[in-house]
Order: C-alpha cells, then structure tokens, then sequence
C-alpha cells in the first residue's frame, strides 16, 4: 500500500472547501477551480 505523498491542494471557488490534486488533472492542474462536478455546475449559486 502506498502512503499518500504531499499533494498540492487550492480550496474550491463554490463550497470553499480544500481539494487534493489527482492524476487526472495532471496536465490542466492550473485551470482548476471546482472540487466537483456538482460545484462546477452550481459556480454561479455562491457568487457574493
């Protein structure tokens, strides 16, 4: 079993809450700024 190593994180722009990075972001890491899809799509619900 492999022990998690020390992942970058950035905090999502709907729920505010941290996120960890995967290997699927791996080339666009960057551009993300949603935890979820469900948070993606609600982007315009927490605007304050």
């Amino acid at each position: 079993m492999h022990k998690k190593l020390k992942l970058p994180e950035k905090n999502c722009h709907t729920c505010n809450k941290n996120f960890l990075w995967r290997k699927k972001w791996q080339a666009c890491w960057q551009d993300v700024r949603y935890c979820s899809e469900r948070c993606r799509r609600s982007k315009n619900a927490s605007i304050s």
